[in-house]
């Protein structure tokens, strides 16, 4: 089997980081290969937003689960978020911004990094205590946040390797 094959299918939702930085050249790199996903005719309408610091994550993270009606939600407390946003008014950005994290969590794993997709922000990006800390990164207000790349080295000893189903049929 490929190497693309193989990191496609043996890629899993990490759900439990461990405390290690990640590289600043990997997440470089990572937000490379998110830039080079398919756009809808090309319009390149996203922004990327990488967040570090442990106090930049938790902050966003405390104002999502007030919003959210989730006390004490830490999005699995990740060593970097990648966030993509888009033009709200892109007919494509959710489908840009889908292609850009697929793009990540696939590199990121080549790079023995962990992942999970963060999907919460959609929906509540306008709140107005929501927008301020988008505001604080810079994150424009006519931009939607559909997805974030939770990033960071496994807690787990073995990551579960699960049978994925769902119906195809060829003619």
């Amino acid at each position: 089997m490929n190497q693309v094959i193989e990191n496609i299918l043996s890629r899993r939702s990490i759900r439990a980081f461990g405390e290690r930085k990640i590289p600043k050249e990997d997440l470089e790199i990572l937000v490379k290969c998110a830039l080079y996903a398919p756009s809808a005719r090309n319009l390149q309408t996203w922004r990327f937003t990488v967040l570090t610091e442990r106090e930049d994550i938790d902050g966003l993270a405390s104002v999502m689960g007030k919003a959210l009606g989730r006390e004490g939600y830490d999005m699995y407390s990740p060593a970097a978020l990648i966030i993509p946003s888009n033009r709200a008014a892109s007919p494509y950005g959710r489908d840009d911004n889908a292609c850009a994290l697929e793009n990540i969590f696939l590199a990121a794993h080549s790079l023995g990094i962990g992942s999970v997709w963060i999907n919460q922000l959609n929906g509540i990006c306008d709140e107005e205590e929501v927008r301020k800390v988008l505001a604080k990164f810079e994150i424009p207000s006519d931009h939607t946040v559909y997805g974030m790349a939770a990033l960071g080295y496994s807690a787990e000893a073995e990551v579960k390797k699960v049978e994925k189903t769902g119906e195809v049929k060829f003619f």
